[in-house]
């Protein structure tokens, strides 16, 4: 039997069934049976499945922080939540999917579902750039926009304030730049596929499509742009730009090889 001095003493330490009611905040409802854990931000919230206290207390500091980038991308306000299941298996039936390999974090439902193990295994500033670029997802929506654009604009954001030079953050798009291959169009969606063998570089071309955006035309206009393209043909929505795709994609191939044949700039 559940007391309300069980409850208090549970609420104080930060764990509550999932049967405790009001003690409970309202997002945690209906994730699971008990072992509820949870800690708040200024703005944010971090919620868990067992999860330490001092781990739930750090990310709901560093999701304050990335929910600050984001609202200031954005012009919106932006609350966070954030959920760390307990297993990996966990995490991947959270978020309706099959498989969460090869991923820290994730968005879904207007949540950044977090994946323990590879989430654990990242840097302090890996996990604040991952996540900020998956509050980005669930603050700025994905749907009808080219994929590079979705992901370019996430890493944008992701970016934004790590300090990670850029040839740290496109490490292995600037080998092969550095070699002598260049890409030739910007990426296309089925270049995301899940193993495929330029994953890393898709992500970083897409990055420095959109940083071209900022950097030329303003953060805004970029962030102008990603509304537009929303159910949008990319053409129709470049347009206020003075921009074609083909135009867009010449600019874009100088900027990589300028950036990332430049040394100590970033």
């Amino acid at each position: 039997m559940v007391t309300r001095r069980t409850l208090l003493a549970a609420a104080l330490a930060g764990t509550v069934p999932a049967s405790a009611g009001p003690l409970v905040p309202p997002e945690a409802r209906g994730l699971w049976e008990s072992g509820v854990t949870f800690a708040y931000g200024t703005r944010s919230l971090a919620l868990g499945h067992h999860a330490p206290a001092a781990l739930l207390r750090d990310l709901a500091a560093r999701a304050d922080a990335a929910g600050r980038t984001v609202t200031a991308v954005l012009r919106r306000a932006v609350r966070p939540v954030v959920v760390v299941p307990a297993t990996t298996a966990e995490a991947a039936a959270l978020a309706g999917t099959g498989s969460v390999e090869g991923l820290a974090a994730l968005a879904s439902e207007g949540r950044v579902i977090v994946v323990p193990g590879a989430f654990a295994r990242l840097t302090p500033v890996g996990r604040d750039v991952v996540l900020a670029h998956e509050l980005t997802h669930v603050a700025a929506g994905t749907y009808g926009r080219p994929v590079w654009l979705r992901e370019g604009f996430a890493d944008y954001v992701g970016y934004l304030g790590s300090g990670l030079d850029v040839h740290v953050a496109a490490a292995e798009l600037a080998a092969e730049v550095r070699s002598g291959r260049a890409a030739t169009r910007l990426p296309a969606d089925g270049d995301f596929a899940p193993g495929s063998p330029r994953l890393a570089q898709v992500y970083q071309e897409s990055w420095l499509a959109c940083r071209l955006i900022a950097t030329r035309y303003g953060e805004r206009a970029l962030a102008a742009l990603y509304d537009r393209a929303a159910g949008r043909d990319l053409a129709q929505a470049l347009r206020p730009l003075g921009l074609s795709v083909t135009a867009l994609t010449g600019l874009w191939r100088e900027y990589v090889r300028d950036e990332l044949t430049a040394r100590g700039h970033g």
